[in-house]
Order: structure tokens, then C-alpha cells, then sequence
């Protein structure tokens, strides 16, 4: 590591610094080849080796690097940071750096910083019952998994809002770099206030490949690549080359230089500085692909190309030349300068290395529910509608949640720990209340035309569905509270996204040392039966269907059918922990059906039976009419309306569904009621009319087990739309409340003969509306001014 011309670090810092990453890239190395023989205490044999080679090299010395120098000036500066490895598959590289710095084995003790952990650190790598082959929930530190790509960045702004003190190093692979949702993730900076929120750094690592194509920015020529990033809003500075004594100084140079600048950008705005928005650094990295590995492989280029991605030497258990390859690779780190004879890592290799928490691998931030409070949810019952008698009264039931949200916003105001993240649609969703409280988040400058914008807003909107969920995530998982409002159709945009994050709850879930993080909560609104304007595009209800899929543990999907009934799934949903909260609320009017009291009960119980409605009073159900959804509510209502004038002497049961998991068995969900419960409710024999608010099979998929399933019979959306009238969209998916009517008399055996006559009246009244809302434009007027106190209009 001999120098001619020293710019930066001292001789002592230059060793440091590189003995902790060589350590780094002999433990990743070891990581993905070996199980036995960790210090090559002897010669290198095929039995020392694993059956499966699965692991990625190519990205794991650029990051082994980065980390070292964040050790260095989290040291030397005191920093409050976390890293985020956005590069997929880095897992043996963050994991080797947690293992040297102690913060692995503090949480996984059962590995300790010595030989034998360092055996059981290699084994578990990508192997059976062991740890993943990317940074994952196992992984200390982390609060980004490593298995999709695209999010580092818009992870690292959520971690970094309202963290003012947190600096979020965040390590941008070129494969990564090449997603649509990274390529947003730039704009972040434009919603980062330097006063209240911390820093973000992004380290843009170009080792020029992919899997087995040259990455795009990599190919880059300088100039352009420059004026990309400076568009961005970043000021660059640039690091490369593929001497280890040159690169370390000068990544040494640039970080100093980074955070000297990120220091003097929030002094200025702290001291009262509002000049505009700044300029953030970051780095841009260049370092060959596979950086230290074997140079050539079969006589095959592999370092610094795309052969080096994954495992550069797939044959070493029955190849002797690989074998021998692997063994020289092992030794070029000269181990025996890194550990001891017991395998704990030398003294000066730790010189660096930060103490307690503020290592990256132990930093609470990255742990968030080690700093997660209670949030301030009013009692709700403050804000109730009033509802004299069911369904004579109609609200917007998110307008009224806007006031709920608004009065959190206010209670947390000086904790900074809620916010409301959306794509331009916070005023459409009907929750411009919250504007009360807290104005929009805009750094740039502003026109005298513009509304509710404001410099430290926590009301954060893009138009990227990414970014939104991204920055939740970002903000939940450093500790804190949010909620993300979307129209539902939309909200599919982020499907993987949500995927991720199921599977990261489930997985923290099983880790004692991580500390439950507040529920990601999502208010789908704008929904599949109110895009009658928008049209056919903006119909769809099946996030339900893929949210469903995750974890029981882990989801829950809420369907209110009123005003009241959404504020007692607010105070429900909002303070939870570890879960994933989807609830699906018009922001139309809405008919009022149950008071508040009634409401939070129904809640609590996820299904009622709905006396009142219904005329089974002391008498076995001949029909159950049910209903999940507001639409799917008032369609029911109205067909319940319709059976009491026509059939007056049919035993109707109503039944309401807000709590949808609890229609599936309690052995398959731990909020499923059992079999007796569900019988009582549904009985086992009569025929079961339900209306759903999205796609019919998913209640027979939810209820498959149950034993009246034979007699179940769903409407719902069945991807029949148009711009049309609201009724007209419930007619062409056949959930009207005269369809309902005729499934009722088509189903129920002892009506078959003599309500022929009321089944035609419905399919006549059908008839009548295609007619009527093609003549006039405008739903017929017994359904438009229909209401439950007055059905007949």
C-alpha cells in the first residue's frame, strides 16, 4: 500500500482502513465458497468447499469498500448514520462488515467474532436453514432488502425525513440504476428540508455490469453522465480507478468533502438561510466489477466483466485448477495479517470501526421500533356523523377522516414523527383537512397562484406511486407513523413494492431483536364503483386480491361501509404494529347506516348481522343477503328494500362484512372466525347472496372450507366498465339491486313458481335504466334519490 504522493489519509489511516476491507472481502469470498477451513489453517480440499456455489461477488468490494470509509468518518465525526446497499444480492458483503464490527454477533450470538463464528458465518451464507444471499431482515443495520431493485433511494428519503440529526448513506448500484422507480428516487431532494430532515448521500457505484449486460450508466461518457446527475439536482464528485492505495484516499477526500458540505447546507438552513433549495453532494464510485478477484477464469476475462457478477469459479469441488484458483484468491488478502490464531480480527483491523450504536450495523434507526412511540390517535367518536335513523343521511367519509388526520398531524407537530404521503391526490381523496395542520412538502420556489405549500410540510405528494411507498417504508421502518392515500387502481403500481415489504414484516417478525415497526397503512380510495367519470382505466379493484396472498399474520383488508364505520377502522389500523392495513373507503356521499357506537363494535367484530334490516326476526333465515364494501352496502340495502315491499313474508338475514379476514377459517387467519361462528351467521343451508366490492372469487377463495360454501353466491367486479353513470357500473358487472332480487327468487327454491312475477319486474326495471341513462345522462330517478328511510324515492 505504498504511496508516492499522500493527499488525505495518513499512512496509519490508509492501513486501517485498508486491512478492515481486505478482512471484508476475505470473509464475503468465504461467504459464498466455503464451509469448513475458514483461517486456511491447511491446504484447501474439495470437502472445505459447498455442494452449491450461490452468492454474488461482483458488487461485494465496492461495497465492503464503502462501508469501511463510513466506519472512518462515523469515528471521526461522531455521525449519527445508517447505510442502505441498494446493489442486488450484496448480502456477503454487509454481512462480513456487521461480523467484523461486532454488531452481527450482538444479535446473533449464537455466531461469534472468532473462528468457529466465522465457520457458521460461512456456512449459513445461501445454504439451508442459513441467511439469504441478499441484505435482508437477518441482516443488522439494514432496513432495505436487497432481493428487487430500485428503492435504495426513495428508502433512504424516508428514512432521512424528519430525522434531522440521521445522515442515510445510500449505496445506488448501475443495474439498480437502470429502474423506473430509482429514476424518480433522484427527486427526492427536492422534498428534502434541511432544517427538519437529515442528509441524504447517494454513492452511485459503477463497476460497469449487470448479470450479463454492460450497465447504462457505466457506458456513459463522462460529460453526459455529469450533466445527469447535476439535473438531478446533485453536485457529483468523483472517485475511480483500480489501485487500492489511490481509491481509498481518494473516496477518503470526497466523503470529507461530501460532509463538509452536507454540514454547511443545514447550518445555513438552520440559522434562518432561505435562499432556495441546495445542491446536495453525492459520489460517483467507478471500481472494476469483481475488484480483487480472480483475473481470468478458464482463460476467460472475469474481473471487470460481467463474468464476475455472481460465482467466478463455479467448479472448484471437482476442478483441482479452480480449487487451486480459489485457495490463491483466499490467500492474496494475507488472513493471517487480518486474524488472530483464534480468528478474532487483529486490533488495528478495528481502528476505525465506531463503538455501540453507532455502528452501522447497530444504529436504532435501523432497528426503528427500538425508537418507535405511541401515536396520538384521538378518540374518534369526537368527529362521528350523527345518523338519526340508517341510511336517511349521507357524508364523504374521508372528508371526515381528513379531520381525524388533521388532528394527528397537529399532535405530533413538534415530534415530527407522521406523515401523509400521496401522488397529488391528498385534495381529491377528499382529506384536505390535513392542510390545516401541516401545508404540503415543496422545496422549490413558489408562485403567488400556489396552495399549501410549505418548506417543512409532512404532507409529502408525487406523482410516483414508487416514491410514495418507498418514503413510507423509509419512515416506518426508522421508527415512525404514516399513511399512504391512493386511488385503488393505482395503487397496483406498487404491488412488488408491498410484496417486499410482507415479506420483510414476516421475516422481522421471527428476529427477537427487531422491535415491531408501525403498520404500513394504505387508504385505496377513488375506488373501482366511483370511476364512473374516469372510466374503464381507472377500474379496478384487485390489490385486495394480491394483498390476500401475503402472510395471515402479517395483512389485514378493511371494506366500511360508512362514514362511522372508517373512523373506527382508523382508530383500529393506525397504532398498530408489523402488520400491513389495506382499507378500501369511498370519498363520495355515502349513505350513514350505524352510529358510532354501533360502528366501533361492528368493527371490532368484523361482521354483524344487521337486525334492523333484515325480517328473519325469530325465524330461520330462508335467504342471507351479505354485503363487504359501501357500494356493494347499499346495493344490498336497496335489494333488502325491494324483498320487503315485494316478498314481505320472506325470512331475510343481512349480514355486513367490514374486517374481510374474517371470512376465513381461524386456522388460516388469526382474525378468521371459527366454523360455529361463521355457521351461525351464514347458517349451513340457506342460500347466501353476497355483493363484494372486488372481484367475486376472492370470497369464494376466503370461504372455499366452510360448510354452506355450496350455496354461495358472489357478485361483484367483473371487469365491465365504462364512463357511465354510478348505477349503470353496477348493472354492467350484475350487482345492482335488481339483479341481487332475482338472484335471491333464482336460489331460493320455495320461490321459484310464485315470484315469477317480481323477477320479471326487476329484469324490467333493468331494461328501464339502459334506456333511461343512454336517453338522459343521468341515473334513473328511483335509484338516484333512493335511500334506505325513504326506498321509494
Amino acid at each position: 500500500m505504498a504511496r508516492t504522493a499522500p493527499r488525505h489519509l495518513t499512512d496509519d489511516e490508509l492501513a486501517t482502513v485498508d486491512r478492515y476491507w481486505r478482512a471484508a472481502n476475505y470473509l464475503a469470498v468465504g461467504q459464498i465458497y466455503l464451509t469448513g477451513n475458514p483461517l486456511l489453517t491447511e491446504p484447501l480440499r474439495p470437502e472445505h468447499v459447498k455442494p452449491r456455489l450461490l452468492g454474488h461477488w461482483g458488487t461485494s468490494p465496492g461495497l465492503n469498500l464503502v462501508y469501511a470509509h463510513l466506519n472512518r468518518v462515523i469515528r471521526a465525526r461522531d455521525l449519527d448514520a445508517i447505510h442502505i446497499t441498494g446493489p442486488g444480492h450484496g448480502g456477503p458483503a454487509t454481512l462480513a462488515c456487521c461480523w467484523l464490527d461486532g454488531s452481527y454477533s450482538d444479535v446473533h450470538p449464537d455466531i461469534p467474532r472468532d473462528g468457529e463464528g466465522m465457520r457458521r458465518l460461512f456456512r449459513q451464507f445461501s445454504f439451508p436453514g442459513g441467511v439469504p444471499s441478499h441484505v435482508a431482515p437477518q441482516t443488522p443495520g439494514s432496513i432495505h432488502e436487497g432481493g428487487e431493485l430500485g428503492y435504495s433511494l426513495s428508502h433512504a428519503y424516508g428514512a432521512a425525513f424528519d430525522n434531522p440529526g440521521l445522515l442515510v448513506a445510500a449505496i445506488v448500484g448501475d443495474g439498480e440504476a437502470e429502474t423506473g422507480p430509482l429514476a424518480t428516487g433522484w427527486h427526492g431532494n427536492k422534498f428534502l428540508d434541511p432544517v427538519h430532515d437529515g442528509a441524504v448521500l447517494p454513492v452511485l457505484h459503477l463497476n460497469g455490469y449487470k448479470i450479463a449486460n454492460p450497465a447504462v450508466l457505466a457506458r456513459l461518457d463522462d460529460g453526459e453522465l455529469d450533466h445527469l446527475l447535476r439535473g438531478y439536482g446533485h453536485e457529483p464528485r468523483y472517485v475511480g480507478g483500480d489501485d487500492p492505495a489511490a481509491v481509498h484516499d481518494a473516496l477518503a477526500a470526497a466523503l470529507d468533502d461530501c460532509l463538509d458540505r452536507i454540514a454547511q447546507i443545514q447550518r445555513a438552513a438552520r440559522g434562518g438561510d432561505s435562499s432556495g433549495r441546495p445542491r446536495w453532494p453525492m459520489i460517483v464510485l467507478r471500481t472494476p466489477k469483481g475488484w480483487t478477484g480472480p483475473a481470468e477464469v478458464d482463460g476467460k476475462p472475469v474481473e471487470n466483466t460481467w463474468r464476475a457478477h455472481q460465482v467466478p469459479l463455479s467448479r472448484v469441488r471437482d476442478n483441482p485448477e479452480h480449487l487451486a484458483q480459489l485457495e490463491a484468491w483466499l490467500r492474496s488478502y494475507r488472513p493471517e495479517e487480518l486474524f488472530d490464531e483464534r480468528g478474532r480480527p487483529v486490533a488495528g483491523l478495528l481502528g476505525q470501526v465506531p463503538h455501540g450504536d453507532r455502528r452501522l450495523g447497530s444504529n436504532p434507526h435501523a432497528n426503528g421500533g427500538r425508537l418507535l412511540r405511541a401515536l396520538p390517535v384521538p378518540d374518534v367518536r369526537r368527529y362521528a356523523v350523527e345518523v338519526p335513523e340508517p341510511g336517511g343521511t349521507l357524508h364523504e367519509p374521508t372528508k371526515i377522516l381528513g379531520e381525524v388526520l388533521r388532528d394527528v398531524m397537529d399532535a405530533t407537530a413538534d415530534r415530527r414523527d407522521f406523515r401523509l404521503f400521496g401522488p397529488d391526490e391528498t385534495a381529491s381523496n377528499r382529506l384536505s383537512a390535513v392542510f390545516r395542520a401541516s401545508g404540503k412538502n415543496w422545496q422549490e420556489h413558489r408562485l403567488a397562484t400556489d396552495e399549501d405549500l410549505s418548506r417543512d410540510g409532512r404532507v409529502v405528494e408525487m406523482l410516483s406511486e414508487h416514491n410514495c411507498q418507498g418514503w413510507l417504508e423509509g419512515y416506518l421502518l426508522t421508527g415512525r407513523h404514516g399513511l399512504f392515500a391512493s386511488y385503488e387502481a393505482f395503487i397496483h403500481i406498487v404491488t412488488s413494492m408491498a410484496n417486499q415489504h410482507a415479506k420483510w414484516l414476516q421475516v422481522s417478525r421471527e428476529l427477537p431483536w427487531r422491535m415491531p415497526v408501525s403498520s404500513l397503512n394504505y387508504l385505496l380510495t377513488s375506488h373501482v364503483w366511483r370511476q364512473d367519470h374516469n372510466g374503464f382505466s381507472h377500474q379496478d379493484p384487485g390489490f385486495i386480491d394480491h394483498i390476500v396472498n401475503k402472510d395471515p399474520a402479517t395483512i389485514r383488508v378493511y371494506l366500511p361501509p360508512d362514514t362511522n364505520c372508517l373512523l373506527a377502522v382508523a382508530a383500529e389500523t393506525l397504532d398498530t404494529r408489523d402488520l400491513i392495513n389495506v382499507v378500501a373507503a369511498g370519498k363520495q356521499p355515502t349513505f350513514d347506516w350505524l352510529g358510532i357506537e354501533d360502528a366501533v363494535n361492528h368493527v371490532e367484530r368484523g361482521v354483524s348481522v344487521w337486525d334492523w334490516a333484515g325480517t328473519d326476526t325469530g325465524r330461520e333465515p330462508q335467504v342471507v343477503l351479505a354485503a363487504a364494501g359501501d357500494v356493494p352496502t347499499m346495493e344490498i340495502m336497496a335489494a333488502a328494500s325491494l324483498l320487503r315491499a315485494h316478498l314481505p313474508d320472506l325470512a331475510v338475514r343481512v349480514v355486513n362484512v367490514v374486517d374481510l379476514m374474517r371470512l376465513m377459517p381461524r386456522e388460516s387467519h388469526p382474525r378468521g372466525l371459527s366454523d360455529p361462528s361463521f355457521d351461525a351467521l351464514f347458517t349451513t343451508s340457506a342460500p347466501v347472496i353476497f355483493a363484494y366490492h372486488g372481484y367475486p372469487w376472492l370470497i369464494h377463495r376466503l370461504t372455499y372450507s366452510r360448510h354452506n360454501h355450496g350455496n354461495l353466491h358472489v357478485r361483484g367486479y367483473k371487469e365491465r366498465g365504462t364512463t357511465t353513470t354510478p348505477f349503470d357500473m353496477v348493472v354492467l358487472n350484475d350487482m345492482d339491486r335488481y339483479r341481487l332480487v332475482m338472484d335471491v327468487i333464482d336460489r331460493t327454491p320455495s320461490l321459484a313458481s310464485r315470484a315469477i312475477a317480481v323477477r320479471q319486474a326487476m329484469e324490467e326495471k333493468r331494461n328501464k335504466h339502459r334506456a333511461y341513462v343512454r336517453e338522459h345522462g343521468e341515473d334513473m330517478p328511483e335509484v338516484r334519490d333512493w335511500s334506505w328511510a325513504n326506498p321509494l324515492g
